[in-house]
């Protein structure tokens, strides 16, 4: 196993900008755990599979494959790097993410791709589960309402149409979601180094881990 860069936090902390910065400051591969999720919870609208029903849910985790090239996410051989950010995945994948087969069938998968690359890897139990004794442990927060800023205008910039309001809700019920998950739940641990990114720009957020990561 090489390197490995966790990063563990709330939606809207900046975790992917960050990690994509890095891994090329730090020739790393980056791995996206949560447009894994994402990838899934596509796959089931597009097959109008409903949340409740893991077992068909899991049935897609098993045949699917999810591949990540320059940057973008591949489902079973399609670039799925812009639809898998629409708000009506976003509605589906948290719940879609506390299925407890289906985190056991991603984490092996995250397991797989990371191999003996050096990694840099985020999501919500990277530090906690995936990789437990990764070679750096990060936490990165931010205040829920500068979070919802973030994705407001991230979406205004992709042209998807979502309100301030609509995204803040998402996000308040998506942190208590993941930090209330049977498994993989979101944590806060002693052995993390934590960065809150509220007040800062990305080019400082990214400076403080170059300075842990050696």
């Amino acid at each position: 196993m090489g390197k490995i860069v966790a990063i563990d936090g709330p939606a809207g902390s900046g975790k992917g900008t960050v990690a994509k910065i890095l891994s090329k400051k730090c020739n790393l591969v980056y791995i996206d755990t949560g447009a894994m999720y994402r990838a899934i919870a596509l796959e089931a609208l597009r097959n109008n599979i409903s949340i409740d029903d893991e077992d068909k849910i899991v049935e897609i985790a098993l045949n699917s494959k999810i591949e990540f090239i320059d940057d973008k996410i591949y489902l079973n051989g399609e670039d799925v790097s812009k639809d898998i950010r629409t708000m009506e995945v976003t509605r589906i994948v948290s719940p879609i993410s506390s299925i407890v087969k289906l985190r056991e069938i991603l984490v092996d998968m995250q397991r797989k791709i990371a191999g003996d690359n050096d990694v840099i890897m985020e999501g919500r139990d990277i530090t906690t589960v995936v990789f437990p004794n990764a070679t750096y442990k990060f936490y990165l927060d931010a205040e829920v309402s500068e979070r919802a800023n973030r994705r407001y205008k991230e979406n205004l910039e992709k042209g998807i149409e979502t309100t301030y309001e609509e995204i803040l809700d998402n996000i308040n019920k998506r942190d208590y979601n993941d930090m209330h998950k049977e498994i993989g739940s979101l944590m806060r641990t002693n052995d993390q180094i934590y960065i809150d990114s509220t007040n800062l720009t990305i080019e400082e957020v990214v400076d403080k881990f170059r300075k842990e990561i050696v």
